[in-house]
């Protein structure tokens, strides 16, 4: 007896939380939650989940190591207000025991494409696909078959008490201390043992994100990998407008580099990306050689149609969102309209500087000027060789015409 409660207080439970797009990062981290658990002697796994689904080959991952893992591993639909959606069914239905609680729902697991429409041969064969593995999931748990494949096929949703009922969950739990109340003592068929979980006092251990792990799934958020794209194209055209400041060349290839990481997660369309690309080659030719608007408004209509085209999964959550988009394409609109308005004023601003700058101005006469001769005028701080087709005498105030090289051409003012 002694042993058994020796036993009872080394152990502990392991908690994990997925939240969000399941992606690679994501089965990375669940994957790593499942070895630990197996590790540290945990009692077993409870994977509090909240998803409105992924990407498939990300899912199959997490499914295939909880079906194989050697710790009995609990899905969790939590907290009120979660869902379990696409990828999130196949991941609930994999575990040993399957919870929600209640205010969330599970279902809607029917496949959409990603980057653009299937032919419909095709979506028949990976609709085919995932209603026979949600099936051999289901049967190999014991859940319901049938519910299982409309979920796929017709993609129901339903709630954690309706789930109850129709036997695609196992427990309904308000919280996190009431399902372990309910989890105490059942038995769990792993698959070289039987195991009777000892849940009531034990202690919880929550398995935390690494900042990898963190970082690289802030990554796979279509908003973010935008804007990273976004950011890296305008470092390029300021390396290559102001050739030397590096920062911006360093900032922008940086960005790059981590946007076409997160594009790797991503259903891109690249035809989105060359219009993108096409649109800052222009607002770059604007920049190297000002044609004071075609470029430009080329460049913001570019860039607005690739954004829209970027990305289109069908699904909301993998889209970039509108708003994004509005505000990117408008601000960039906004710098390019400032710059050129910049640039029509300096090119009706009277030059202040050189040659040009001489024309219109007033001067004194120094030395007298003679028709056909040479005189001196003092002008801006400076001595001038000036000529004129009249006599001016000294002191007389004359205006400036012309620039003949070095000698100005001035008349008198009447």
């Amino acid at each position: 007896m002694s042993y058994f409660l020796i036993l009872l207080l080394l152990t502990h439970i392991d908690v994990a939380k997925l939240s969000g797009i399941i992606h690679p990062t994501s089965a990375s981290y669940v994957i790593r939650a499942i070895k630990q658990a197996e590790d540290d002697g945990a009692e077993c796994l409870i994977i509090e989940l909240d998803t409105p689904g992924g990407l498939d080959e990300a899912m199959r991952q997490i499914t295939k190591s909880i079906l194989n893992a050697r710790v009995p591993v609990i899905v969790y639909v939590y907290p009120s207000g979660a869902r379990c959606a696409s990828a999130g069914v196949f991941v609930t239905l994999s575990s040993h025991i399957a919870a929600m609680t209640p205010g969330t729902n599970i279902g809607a697991a029917h496949p959409v494409a990603m980057g653009g429409e299937m032919k419909k041969e095709m979506e028949d064969k990976v609709v085919n696909d995932a209603v026979s593995y949600i099936k051999s999931i289901a049967k190999k748990k014991g859940k319901n078959e049938k519910w299982a494949e409309d979920a796929v096929r017709k993609s129901v949703s339903i709630t954690a008490e309706e789930a109850i009922k129709l036997n695609v969950i196992d427990i309904v739990a308000d919280d996190l201390p009431q399902l372990l109340d309910k989890l105490d003592g059942r038995e769990i068929k792993l698959e070289s043992m039987i195991k009777v979980l000892h849940t009531k006092g034990q202690e919880i251990r929550e398995i935390q994100w690494t900042f990898r792990e963190r970082f690289l799934s802030t990554l796979a958020n279509p908003n973010i990998a935008y804007i990273l794209l976004i950011i890296g194209l305008y470092g390029i055209i300021l390396e290559f407008s102001h050739p030397g400041t590096i920062f911006p060349g360093v900032c922008g290839t940086i960005s790059l580099i981590l946007a076409f990481y997160a594009f790797q997660i991503l259903p891109v369309n690249y035809a989105g990306v060359a219009l993108i690309i096409l649109a800052f080659g222009l607002f770059i030719l604007e920049a190297l050689t000002p044609t004071y608007g075609p470029l430009a408004i080329g460049g913001t209509v570019s860039l607005a149609l690739g954004s829209i085209m970027l990305i289109r999964a069908g699904i909301p959550f993998l889209e970039v969102s509108r708003p994004v988009i509005i505000t990117v394409v408008a601000v960039t609109a906004s710098f390019f309209v400032f710059a050129l308005s910049m640039a029509f004023k300096a090119m009706r601003k009277k030059p202040t500087t050189g040659e040009k700058g001489l024309i219109g101005e007033i001067a004194e006469v120094r030395d007298r000027i003679e028709q056909g001769k040479e005189g001196r005028v003092f002008v801006l701080g400076e001595w001038w060789k000036a000529e004129s087709d009249e006599t001016i005498e000294v002191g007389e105030k004359v205006r400036v015409v012309k620039v003949n090289r070095l000698i100005l051409k001035v008349e008198r003012i009447k």
